[in-house]
């Protein structure tokens, strides 16, 4: 038993979309539900990282996910840097913990996507 009553979690899983674009899944969930939602986000080949936050927004627990191999180590600490600013995870987060949906998912919207790389000139 969880020491306060039943845990009510925010899972979100940062997903791998293409390079230049990434998903935010998320689910809430209570009790035995929240562990299996927590292992089956963690576990999924394109979680990039994934946050597990409590009803006030602080996180609990995070890590990364199956799917690091798809982007450039430097973006998975810029994400990481993000999880408590990024306005786009702040909204999945408060439709959440509002209610007004079980689960929630957009495009993760930031500045810190990897550059694409360009063909020059020279390279022709």
């Amino acid at each position: 038993m969880w020491p306060f009553g039943s845990k009510e979690w925010n899972i979100v899983g940062i997903m791998f979309e293409k390079p230049d674009s990434y998903s935010i899944n998320a689910n809430r969930a209570k009790g035995k539900l929240a562990d299996s939602v927590k292992t089956r986000v963690r576990i999924h080949d394109r979680t990039i990282l994934w946050v597990i936050y409590n009803q006030k927004g602080s996180i609990i627990e995070s890590g990364q996910g199956n799917g690091i191999h798809h982007v450039p180590q430097d973006t998975v600490k810029q994400l990481e840097k993000i999880l408590h600013t990024n306005v786009s995870i702040r909204e999945i987060l408060k439709m959440l913990e509002s209610g007004q949906t079980p689960k929630a998912a957009k495009k993760l919207i930031w500045s810190g996507y990897p550059k694409k790389k360009t063909v020059q000139d020279s390279d022709i």
